[in-house]
């Protein structure tokens, strides 16, 4: 566990993060999920420069897509807006519209092949989600590579644990400690790449989520990172009462879903039950990845009975 030292240290830089940083509440509930509160936090703070208002205005607009109100953002930002803002529009777009989705694409590339302000992180960051989305990852880590705020390294880690590079993550982890160890987006990097290194380090993980839901409040994100600790720990129940939660404060969140139809075959539970999950999950979020490489697999298996069908 963190010592309590530490734990203390890491309080104190934050307060003194908070009194500094005047975004640091509307930052920090975006990184931990809590997107409400993200937008409740950008409405109300009070900002000393244009500069500071145009970022909060990207968080801002960034938690209503992550709520999927793709149309608040698409009327609210406006041709001459700033470029930063322009880059939030452009992934709303992208994900608002699927038959646009190619000519979005074409079009932020032609927006990178002029050349792109590497200050500008917002695009550097929204370009690499809308490659993500695509499952073009080599240039999705091409993009963020431009960059080196904190965003762009956490994004960098997500997608090398997605290809199992274990040792890429933790590359760029060391990269973000000695930047700013201490900053909300490096514990949960940590918490993730411990994760998937496994065995004691489950544990290391689960208390940094479990420190923040404690400190902050218990998001979708931390209360799922809590789980899948469990989950590898082969603590089935406590991972159930966790998914449980998360459940109760959306029960139409797809990775709670997910976690819920795994956890549900290892508890020994009836199929129907994973199945109903499943069904949720396709009838909401057929976008998902999860679900797109399932319904891929239900029709390769479909095609394989085919094949091996006993002739008449």
């Amino acid at each position: 566990h963190v010592c309590r030292a530490c734990a203390l240290r890491n309080k104190m830089a934050a307060m003194q993060q908070g009194e500094g940083d005047q975004l640091f509440d509307v930052r920090n509930s975006f990184y931990i999920g809590s997107y409400q509160q993200c937008i409740n936090e950008a409405q109300k703070v009070k900002l000393s420069s244009p500069e500071k208002e145009v970022e909060r205005d990207v968080f801002l607009y960034r938690a209503y897509i992550a709520q999927r109100k793709y149309g608040v953002v698409l009327d609210d930002i406006n041709p001459g807006a700033a470029p930063e803002l322009q880059a939030v529009r452009m992934l709303a777009k992208y994900l608002s519209s699927e038959d646009q989705r190619d000519a979005t694409i074409a079009e932020m590339e032609k927006k990178m092949a002029k050349s792109v302000d590497i200050n500008n992180r917002t695009f550097l960051l929204m370009a690499a989600s809308m490659y993500l989305y695509e499952q073009n990852t080599d240039s999705a880590l091409r993009t963020l590579h431009q960059g080196e705020c904190l965003e762009c390294m956490a994004m960098s880690i997500q997608i090398f644990l997605k290809l199992d590079r274990l040792d890429l993550a933790r590359k760029e982890l060391k990269k973000m400690h000695e930047q700013d160890e201490d900053a909300t987006l490096t514990q949960l990097s940590t918490a993730w790449v411990n994760l998937a290194m496994g065995g004691d380090k489950l544990q290391d993980a689960y208390y940094i989520f479990q420190e923040m839901a404690d400190k902050y409040t218990a998001t979708l994100l931390l209360l799922n990172g809590q789980a899948a600790c469990q989950m590898a720990q082969g603590k089935w129940d406590d991972a159930e009462g966790v998914l449980q939660e998360a459940l109760d404060k959306d029960s139409s969140h797809p990775e709670t879903l997910i976690n819920l139809a795994v956890l549900s075959q290892h508890l020994g539970k009836a199929p129907e039950v994973s199945n109903r999950y499943l069904s949720q999950l396709k009838d909401g979020h057929r976008g998902h990845p999860f679900v797109k490489e399932y319904l891929a697999k239900e029709n390769e298996f479909d095609r394989l009975v085919l094949q091996y069908a006993p002739s008449a």
